[in-house]
């Protein structure tokens, strides 16, 4: 008995501390600035975290967990970092493009749905400079969802179609964006419904001749008619249907043309220029309100006495009916009113 007691203190007091104080880890990426980067939060990292202590009780657990993630003294993530989790009982991912070089803190927490522990994981990304590349080319594929299209598996699936669409094994994935995020519209919740996602590679090449036709003028007006323009039959490189992409939403983007970006704004001595001085009035100017008292109490008062007036003289002084009134009541109360008699003869005067 006092075996099973001190056990069960045990299995108490080690629960009672990582929930308080949860488990902390430090993981460590280095990205180029302009690629996609991807993190897996997976359950199975942090389920071993709170089986730490009830593994020794040969006790295991498949707990529903939600992730929450900001940035380190920040209250959310940073502009171009995004987090999904569908569903307590799935993964989640952290996904998005660095803009600028630098370290970023982001912190992990996993909130356990069964027993409510907390535990913790501090995810450091080191964007490194590196030149963008110049060409680029974003597609649309309709028969998918985000966080079906981040696990790197399927990353490698489209991009080696998108490699024999463009001629070219040089490629990179640029940019993930969930449709959703494009102003596009929550699909019905019914099976062959799907958000859509937009993949955006690049490289150093310039575009295949399948991808040139992307800015041939019959292909634009085709697409502006609103019809389904279908991938050439020579450009048609998808193995998997739902990752197939949709031809009318092929965009292309040739950095070495493009505008560039304007200069920074100088910075000031923070010193506003001499304009004057301000001579404030001793009292403000006189008004009157006069006219106001008449707009809003003179007038409608003169249109309520004139309403009571119209009133009375209706309810008193038009008296035709009054002394028809008086006689039919008169007759209705003379003795005899409504015997049969009185409707067969007839009333002498």
């Amino acid at each position: 008995m006092s075996f099973c007691f001190f056990v069960f203190l045990f299995y108490f007091h080690s629960v009672f501390a990582a929930t308080l104080c949860g488990i902390s880890a430090e993981i460590k990426f280095t990205i180029a600035v302009g690629r996609l980067f991807t993190y897996e939060v997976m359950r199975e990292n942090f389920q071993s975290d709170f089986d730490s202590y009830s593994q020794k009780l040969y006790i295991l657990h498949n707990d529903p967990m939600i992730f929450k993630c900001n940035q380190q003294g920040y209250p959310d993530l940073p502009e171009w970092l995004r987090f999904i989790q569908r569903r307590p009982s799935e993964n989640g991912f952290l996904y998005g493009t660095p803009t600028t070089p630098g370290k970023t803190f982001i912190e992990i927490y996993a909130i356990n749905k069964n027993s409510y522990d907390t535990a913790r994981d501090l995810l450091v990304i080191k964007a490194v400079p590196e030149k963008m590349l110049p060409y680029q080319a974003e597609f649309f594929i309709e028969l998918r969802e985000v966080e079906k299209v981040l696990p790197s598996s399927v990353q490698s699936e489209i991009k080696q179609d998108l490699q024999k669409l463009w001629d070219n094994e040089a490629l990179e994935i640029v940019n993930i964006t969930n449709a959703l995020d494009r102003g596009g519209r929550v699909p019905l919740p019914l099976a062959g419904h799907y958000e859509g996602v937009y993949v955006k590679v690049g490289s150093k090449k310039y575009f295949s001749r399948c991808l040139q036709r992307v800015m041939t003028p019959q292909y634009q007006r085709q697409c502006a008619a609103g019809d389904k323009v279908k991938v050439p039959g020579e450009c048609h490189f998808c193995k998997i249907p739902s990752n197939c992409i949709t031809w009318c939403k092929t965009k292309l983007f040739d950095r070495t043309k493009m505008e560039p970006a304007p200069p920074a704004p100088t910075m000031g001595s923070g010193i506003l220029e001499d304009e004057g001085y301000f001579d404030p009035p001793e009292s403000p100017p006189s008004r009157d309100y006069f006219p106001d008292y008449i707009v809003t109490v003179i007038v409608p008062l003169i249109i309520a006495v004139l309403l009571c007036l119209l009133l009375a003289y209706i309810m008193y002084g038009r008296r035709e009916g009054v002394y028809h009134g008086f006689v039919l009541v008169g007759v209705l109360k003379s003795p005899g009113w409504g015997q049969p008699s009185m409707c067969l003869q007839p009333r002498k005067i």
